[in-house]
């Protein structure tokens, strides 16, 4: 008897792109008062769903930084993170736009956001992300580059 293959749909652009246009929750702050401090923030039980099969995630997410005039009001980063809990989203992806969501609501004077992601089929994944961002490998720097 022949075994019979089945054709699995391959990953789109639809699936790369899924959630980045998400409305997400602002993300609220308040007056630093301290110069030259670090906060360490963690979320340990980040979910989502992946967008291709539709399967859950679950992570950590860490958020660590630097704050330079504002500082992160956590009721409204909990009600941010937990706008992840259904949405069709890639791992990297979520860490990544919290990154940028943290710099657009606070400008940290540097941030680190860090996915540790549970492992599914066998595999883990994790992912970190930086601001200010370093140059990709193999590309020269640029000003004001994001």
């Amino acid at each position: 008897m022949a075994s019979e293959s089945r054709s699995i749909p391959s990953y789109t652009d639809a699936h790369a792109e899924a959630g980045l246009d998400f409305p997400f929750p602002a993300i609220e702050t308040w007056q630093n008062q301290f110069p030259g401090y670090e906060i360490l923030i963690d979320d340990p039980e980040l979910t989502s769903v992946c967008p291709k099969t539709g399967l859950p995630d679950f992570g950590v997410l860490t958020i660590r930084y630097m704050p330079r005039q504002r500082c992160l009001e956590l009721k409204s980063l909990k009600e941010y993170l937990f706008s992840y809990r259904n949405l069709g989203i890639f791992q990297e992806n979520i860490v990544n736009q919290v990154l940028e969501d943290v710099v657009k609501a606070c400008d940290p004077v540097w941030a680190v956001v860090r996915g540790e992601f549970r492992p599914r089929g066998g595999i883990g994944t994790t992912v970190e992300a930086r601001w200010p961002r370093p140059p990709a490998v193999g590309q020269p720097p640029s000003a004001g580059t994001r």
